[in-house]
């Protein structure tokens, strides 16, 4: 049994020269598939990011709009009771929300903005201007979680 060498096949220059242009845009082709790729999965990241994100916002919004019900309670006992127990348990609580973001939406005494208080009536005193506040308003990192139900002067005296 012998086994002959084989013969090394003559290849052409010229086919040696459209194998490794074929073989350099398959490279490029698969690079720019790559990058592609890679940029559509840092893409669906930020996307999910911003979609828990959100979702996590809207929930603590949901759970501090039910607390926020019980600050109003808390202020009305604060006003009946006159009770320093109550007053630094609500000072507590406020703290609380304020660290997770809620902000009093400053009506007393304001210009009326429609964008952070709902008018319930018109009274006679200074155009515009909020003459008594019914209910407290709130806003959520920066986002208006329940206006301030206000009462707004009408202009005439």
């Amino acid at each position: 049994m012998s086994t002959s060498p084989k013969k090394p096949t003559k290849i052409s220059l010229k086919d040696l020269q459209k194998n490794l242009q074929k073989a350099e845009e398959d490279l490029k082709s698969l690079s720019e598939k790559l990058a592609r790729s890679l940029a559509d999965y840092d893409n669906l990241e930020k996307r999910t990011h911003q979609r828990q994100s959100d979702f996590v916002q809207k929930a603590n919004a949901t759970l501090i709009d039910k607390l926020l019900s019980v600050l109003d309670d808390f202020y009305r006992a604060q006003e009946s009771l006159k009770d320093q127990g109550l007053d630094m348990a609500l000072d507590q609580f406020w703290s609380l929300l304020s660290s997770e973001g809620v902000e009093k939406i400053p009506s007393k005494t304001a210009t009326f903005d429609p964008t952070t208080m709902d008018c319930l009536d018109l009274a006679p005193g200074p155009k515009n201007k909020v003459i008594h506040e019914v209910g407290r308003g709130y806003l959520f990192k920066g986002s208006v979680i329940r206006p301030a139900k206000v009462i707004v002067g009408s202009g005439q005296n």
